[in-house]
C-alpha cells in the first residue's frame, strides 16, 4: 500500500496590479505548486478580494506574502495599498501568517545570482521553474507598460525571496544556539 502523499505547507503570494493580481503558491523553492494572472474590470478591490478568498479557501495556504505597500516603502497606488491592507486583515482573520518584502529584498534575493531587473528576475524564476517559462514576456521598451503576466512572475519572486528570507532566519538561529 503506498503512502498517502501529505503536501508541505504552500508558501501564497499576491501581487495586485492594476488591472487584477497574480498569484504564486510553491511548497518549497524545489516544488512549485500553482499560480496565475486573474484580471478585473469593475470594483476591482471588491473583486479581488473574493476572487483571492476562494483561493485561499482552495489552496489552504500557511503564508501570505506581499510586496512592501505602505507609501514610505512603496509606490503602490492608494487602491492597491487599500487592497494589501484588507489582504492582511483577511490572513488575520484566518490566523495565516504573513510576510511582506520590500523592492529591495526582493532584489538582493535575486541579486547574488546575477538578476537585478525585474524582467531578469522573471527570467531566472522561468529558469528555475520550467513551468513558468512559456509564459515569460519578452523584455518590455522602456516606454511600455508591463506586460500582464509579469504580475505571475513579480508573485513568485515574493515566494522566493521568503523561503530565502525564513532559510537565511534559520540559519542564523542555528548559529545563534551553537
Amino acid at each position: 500500500m503506498k503512502p498517502a502523499h501529505t503536501r508541505l505547507p504552500l508558501i501564497f503570494a499576491v501581487y495586485p496590479t492594476a488591472r487584477g493580481f497574480g498569484w504564486a503558491a510553491l511548497e518549497s523553492p524545489l516544488a512549485p505548486h500553482s499560480g496565475g494572472l486573474v484580471e478585473v474590470t469593475k470594483d476591482k478591490n471588491v473583486v479581488c478580494l473574493r476572487k483571492i478568498e476562494a483561493l485561499l479557501d482552495q489552496l489552504e495556504p500557511e503564508t501570505l506574502v506581499l510586496e512592501a505597500f505602505e507609501r514610505r516603502n512603496s509606490a503602490r497606488t492608494d487602491r492597491i495599498s487599500k487592497l494589501c491592507r484588507a489582504l492582511v486583515c483577511m490572513a488575520n482573520d484566518r490566523s495565516m501568517e504573513f510576510a511582506i518584502y520590500t523592492r529591495k529584498d526582493i532584489e538582493t534575493c535575486f541579486g547574488t545570482n546575477g538578476a537585478r531587473t525585474r524582467h531578469e528576475i522573471a527570467e531566472a524564476i522561468a529558469r528555475h521553474v520550467p513551468a513558468l517559462a512559456g509564459r515569460l514576456p519578452t523584455k518590455r521598451a522602456a516606454w511600455k507598460a508591463d506586460d500582464r503576466r509579469m504580475a505571475l512572475f513579480n508573485a513568485a519572486a515574493l515566494v522566493f525571496t521568503h523561503f530565502r528570507y525564513q532559510a537565511q532566519f534559520f540559519l542564523d538561529e542555528m548559529k545563534g544556539a551553537a
